[in-house]
């Protein structure tokens, strides 16, 4: 590479397949390099994923490093403003470019951009063991608030069949939830991010679940979104009140990913609903953090963050 500085510029759409193959390389090469298993076992277009539900939901919140001679995209990074927030969504750099400081140059202009406009917060949910990325969000003023562990489930062809108190209070979500969703979000974790409780609802690419865990009173007392996807089968994001009602959504849900491997992160200190899980054979594949740079409310109750889509 020479001495040019690289063009920061926006995502386009015809950016779409070379960003699912910076994501795809970019974080299995990583894990590799540490010795770990690949995140990523579908293909690389499936990937896409990403960039399609980001731009659905978000369009023009990117910023990308474009190499001055080649053309070439050299890092990515999504950004999702909401009313409380912005949330920082998967950043990724080539292999070929790791070491060189592209993400702190993206993570400058999300950063600049949170400031600029008055945001509290700038929010994200980053890998416990990568003490690279760890670093870089640390400098640039991130806290770590919150751990996690992930939680992988094999559910059998026949379901996995659990069973807990409430699940019979879980059902299907509609858009007439929208409103509770959004209370309940904000009693619990403090945010709102009312266009993506409608976007899973409304599930027009085929690939989400959304259900609401009521009380005797018929109010809603929680949520549970999970994704269908090769590149992102996960249970969540989740809001709760209570373990018990987490509990109650997870075991409703898991029957809905029979002859899958879903993933759920799951607050560390929330030890009954881990114990719970445990006995339902879920095992820890890996851990993250809830990093914040700015305002930050404790959690009050149970927060399930995901992956896809990365808004919290």
């Amino acid at each position: 590479m020479s001495n040019s500085q690289p063009i920061l510029r926006q995502l386009r759409e015809n950016d779409r397949h070379a960003v699912g193959e910076l994501i795809f390389a970019s974080i299995n090469v990583w894990y590799a390099n540490h010795g770990c298993p690949a995140i990523y076992t579908c293909e690389p277009q499936d990937v896409e994923i990403f960039f399609d539900t980001y731009n659905d939901l978000t369009p023009g919140c990117s910023i990308a490093a474009e190499h001055p001679e080649t053309g070439v995209l050299m890092a990515s990074c999504f950004y999702h403003p909401r009313d409380t927030h912005v949330s920082l969504g998967i950043m990724t750099v080539s292999p070929s470019h790791f070491g060189r400081g592209l993400g702190a140059k993206l993570l400058q202009h999300i950063i600049d951009h949170t400031d600029a406009n008055g945001y509290p917060a700038l929010r994200l949910t980053q890998s416990a063991i990568n003490v690279d990325s760890f670093s870089l969000y640390n400098k640039y003023g991130f806290v770590p608030r919150y751990s996690y562990q992930d939680m992988i489930f094999d559910v059998p062809e026949s379901g996995l069949n659990a069973t807990h108190p409430g699940r019979e209070r879980v059902r299907p979500a509609t858009l007439n939830d929208v409103d509770a969703m959004a209370a309940v979000e904000m009693e619990v974790s403090g945010i709102s991010r009312i266009p993506d409780y409608q976007y899973c609802i409304e599930n027009k690419r085929g690939l989400w679940r959304a259900s609401v865990i009521e009380s005797a009173q018929g109010d809603v007392d929680g949520f549970l979104l999970s994704s269908q996807h090769p590149a992102s089968n996960m249970l969540g994001p989740g809001v709760t009140r209570t373990e018990d009602d987490a509990a109650a959504l997870l075991a409703a849900e898991l029957d809905h990913h029979k002859g899958r491997m879903p993933v759920a992160v799951i607050p560390m200190e929330k030890t009954k609903l881990v114990r719970q899980l445990y006995d339902w054979g879920a095992r820890n594949c890996e851990m993250h953090f809830c990093q914040v740079r700015g305002e930050f409310q404790p959690f009050n109750g149970v927060n399930m963050p995901a992956f896809l889509p990365e808004t919290a």
